[in-house]
């Protein structure tokens, strides 16, 4: 990772991702989520998953939970595990807030080169007055990039209009290697998304209802955080290697009396899917608290912390970065 002034384009500082780690090497990876999504659902059962359902709210109904969808479809569950994002339904079902806005906003691209780009596989960052600026290959012709800034009023009208937005992050960037800017110019309108940036404050997962009964919270729902770390992906997926091994292995544990009707078996099947949720919640929350941290702390504006980040404790939060990068979920399988 390289992190340059945006006027002077000399490296401030560098940090290797190539050091090994206590279990080897480290890959660092940017993926394009779509590809991701999709062969994670080649897993899975043909129908497994309902497209465009968006939660619109959730009821108790004895033992399950009714899960109510914009379209009016109504799903009885057994378990509940809210995945629906950083405004999560399920999320406020279980007591949390709304995430807060971290007084940035972002705007992301996706850039695919007819040939090869030639850059190297290096992840680098522009600051500037107000901005950060970055981009990192995902394959030889594809290339993510950012650009993040506190918005005033007027930047409300870049929401919903792709072009006006690109001129803006040109606008910004006049002073880079033209090479840099081709990144922005050959990105089609369509793959550039404005969102503002949001969090979960870290004491609300340390204190907050990770999981209740037979309903928990995973992904952005449970932890949402700012992308300066790039691990709310690979926290989710965290998150699912974790909660499935939970899940399995209490519903393995042998019924705590003998059950001779449906509804006792009910009762039993409902303790064991909390016992479940419950020892997942144990798991993440230290883990989403440390990840939400670090990525605000990385990413904050401010003169002062800027100043202790980038010249004092730079070496510092490369290798607690390092670490976070040595996380280990532990299997899936069970015995």
């Amino acid at each position: 990772m390289v992190v340059a002034s945006s006027v002077s384009c000399q490296p401030a500082s560098e940090i290797s991702f190539k050091t090994k780690g206590n279990r080897g090497g480290h890959e660092v990876r940017s993926v394009k989520r779509s590809l991701l999504m999709e062969a994670l659902e080649r897993e899975l059962p043909s129908g497994t998953i309902r497209y465009s359902s968006k939660v619109v709210s959730v009821e108790e109904s004895g033992l399950f939970k009714l899960v109510y969808l914009a379209d009016g479809a109504v799903f009885k569950t057994k378990v509940l595990i809210g995945c629906d994002g950083v405004n999560s339904v399920v999320a406020k079902w279980l007591g949390f807030k709304k995430p807060a806005f971290a007084g940035r906003s972002d705007i992301r691209g996706c850039t695919d080169f007819k040939l090869r780009h030639g850059l190297e596989p290096k992840f680098q960052q522009f600051l500037g007055k107000g901005f950060r600026y970055g981009f990192l290959p995902c394959n030889d012709q594809t290339v993510y990039w950012f650009f993040n800034w506190c918005p005033s009023n007027q930047d409300k009208e870049l929401e919903g209009n792709p072009d006006k937005t690109k001129q803006f992050v040109l606008s910004k960037c006049h002073d880079l290697p033209e090479q840099v800017k081709a990144i922005v110019e050959n990105t089609p309108l369509d793959s550039i998304l404005v969102s503002p940036l949001r969090y979960r404050y870290p004491w609300e997962v340390l204190w907050g209802n990770i999981s209740k009964g037979n309903v928990c919270v995973a992904g952005d729902a449970f932890h949402p955080m700012t992308p300066d770390i790039g691990q709310g992906g690979c926290a989710a997926l965290e998150d699912g290697i974790i909660l499935a091994r939970c899940i399995a292995e209490a519903s393995t544990e042998k019924p705590s009396g003998v059950t001779k009707d449906k509804a006792g078996e009910d009762k039993e099947e409902f303790k064991r899917n909390e016992i479940g949720l419950k020892r997942y919640a144990t798991e993440r929350r230290w883990r989403s608290c440390e990840l939400i941290s670090m990525a605000y702390i990385v990413g904050y504006d401010g003169k002062i912390i800027n100043f202790l980040r980038d010249k004092i404790f730079s070496v510092l939060l490369g290798r607690l970065m390092m670490k976070i990068l040595e996380f280990d979920c532990g299997k899936l399988c069970i015995s």
